[in-house]
């Protein structure tokens, strides 16, 4: 286990991709016609291209990595990587900006990485495990590891066929839309929580340092932080009355005094950055 040096939890906010999607799957209700966050039978003027992200947080008790990107492959081929799912989703990743290709800047091997914990198992932030399948622990909420192995027209298993994911429960805490988390060191510095609706088993990331302040990484709770501003949950989602919970719950998370940022993982006005919080 990689030991960071000094008492201080850093979070590296990365662009590993880029993603085209029709503008009607960041925020549900902008069509009436129920396909178009599909992008079938729609033209080039609807797509919009939106950042990809993933997360290293630099912990005192070791190194975290929240998603991955999209891997290489889609540099030559998204249809080689994606299959039909291309007509949702197309890929884009510019030189140096894969995961490993990232970590590699700050210093790190894929090796050095304690725990990749996703989000979800959507291509765009599966995508890249492969790269980083020599982590120490990949891990994943049960009820999303369930579904994405029966629902290949949505998940895509064979992005993790190579890779040895674990899974983990939830607990019944007093955090979250639905009172559900995991624990990550059992200290309360790093929590998994349970945000489902856009995906079942869909996880946001909570860290807080010792003064009470925190970051929210809301994963797909939302595209943006517009979302929550404005109570848009997004296109495509399993429970919509889940996505509403969680995405209320984040509202209300990311307006107290103690939330230093609160992050969605597709939003166009989040850049590289770092942030840190005492541990």
């Amino acid at each position: 286990m990689v030991q960071v040096a000094n008492q201080t939890i850093k979070i590296h906010v990365l662009h590993t991709g880029l993603v085209k999607v029709d503008k009607a799957l960041p925020f549900h209700g902008q069509f009436r016609n129920p396909l178009a966050v599909t992008g079938l039978f729609r033209s080039e003027v609807n797509q919009i291209t939106l950042p990809v992200s993933s997360y290293l947080i630099e912990h005192p008790k070791g190194l975290i990595l929240i998603d991955t990107g999209w891997n290489k492959l889609v540099r030559t081929s998204n249809w080689k990587e994606l299959g039909m799912q291309v007509q949702i989703n197309k890929g884009y990743l510019p030189a140096g900006w894969a995961v490993d290709e990232r970590l590699a800047a700050l210093g790190y091997k894929t090796s050095d990485i304690d725990y990749v914990l996703m989000s979800h198992l959507h291509c765009d932030h599966a995508s890249g495990l492969p790269l980083v399948k020599d982590a120490k622990k990949i891990l994943v909420s049960s009820r999303e590891w369930r579904v994405a192995n029966k629902v290949p027209m949505v998940y895509l298993p064979r992005e993790w066929k190579s890779v040895n994911v674990d899974t983990y429960e939830y607990d019944h805490v007093h955090v979250g839309p639905f009172n559900e988390a995991m624990d990550v060191f059992g200290d309360g510095s790093v929590l998994q929580v349970a945000t489902p609706g856009h995906a079942s088993g869909m996880s946001s990331t909570l860290v807080r340092g010792s003064d009470n302040r925190y970051v929210l990484l809301a994963a797909d709770t939302g595209y943006a932080a517009a979302s929550w501003e404005n109570m848009v949950t997004p296109g495509i989602c399993t429970s919509r009355k889940k996505a509403l919970t969680s995405l209320g719950w984040v509202h209300e998370m990311a307006h107290d005094p103690n939330c230093v940022e609160a992050l969605a993982n597709h939003d166009t006005q989040t850049e590289q950055h770092v942030i840190e919080l005492p541990y």
